[in-house]
């Protein structure tokens, strides 16, 4: 087993898979959270774009989403995330192509888990909260949102975790991760191909369970009691 990780460069895709998932649940953090701010805006154009966003990506499949940031992004409109004089340009180019796909996929399901949390929260807050003369934005930033996180714990958890489990489909334009490894096995040594499934396993295992024992843990500490 231990020549696989020589040969396979498997080292470096466990790597690349944990950079895809911080960078990605970063970015879906911060643009979910100003889709859901959105989609609870009391101006009709903007809940309907927040709506629209969520609709679109939400039922759109990730493989196409990160398809497309290679194919119509860089390769027809000429997008380029990264120099094109550097030596790892290709490399660098696609990593951060797939990290935008993910982005664009995973912060309409945040922006729904934030929802979630938003509908823990009594009515009344908003109601008090506006009686007492705070604008949108101020209520946004003073009641609802810190309660909204607090009560989305789980549901954003479990979107970190798909997260970490979708970085597979950065193989489709050619990123090093977990897959590509299992694919290069597969294609070069077929015989060694149930280790690199166990590699593969293990280290999703690894990446996921003190997420959902973390979540489990959290989610129950920071539950608002009503």
């Amino acid at each position: 087993m231990a020549d696989l990780f020589e040969q396979y460069q498997v080292w470096s895709a466990i790597w690349m898979t944990i950079k895809l998932t911080l960078a990605g649940a970063v970015g879906s953090l911060v643009l979910g959270t100003i889709v859901a701010i959105l989609r609870m805006s009391p101006v009709p154009m903007l809940r309907f774009l927040g709506t629209a966003y969520v609709n679109i990506f939400r039922n759109t499949p990730l493989t196409l989403i990160i398809l497309s940031t290679n194919l119509v992004l860089w390769a027809k409109l000429g997008v380029k995330l990264a120099d094109d004089k550097s030596p790892d340009y290709f490399a660098t180019n696609n990593f951060r192509l797939a990290v935008l796909g993910l982005v664009i996929y995973h912060a309409s399901y945040v922006c729904e888990a934030l929802r979630s949390g938003v509908n823990t929260i009594p009515l009344g807050q908003a109601e008090a909260a506006r009686s007492i003369g705070l604008t949108f934005g101020q209520s946004l930033k003073e009641v609802v949102l810190p309660q909204a996180f607090r009560g989305a714990v789980v549901p954003l958890g479990n979107t970190l975790i798909a997260l970490t489990k979708n970085t597979t489909v950065a193989v489709t334009i050619g990123v090093l991760e977990m897959a590509a490894v299992l694919s290069k096995v597969a294609e070069a040594d077929p015989g060694k191909l149930n280790q690199a499934f166990m590699i593969s396993a293990l280290t999703f295992v690894v990446l996921t369970l003190p997420v959902g024992l973390a979540v489990s843990h959290f989610g129950k500490k920071l539950a608002v009691k009503r």
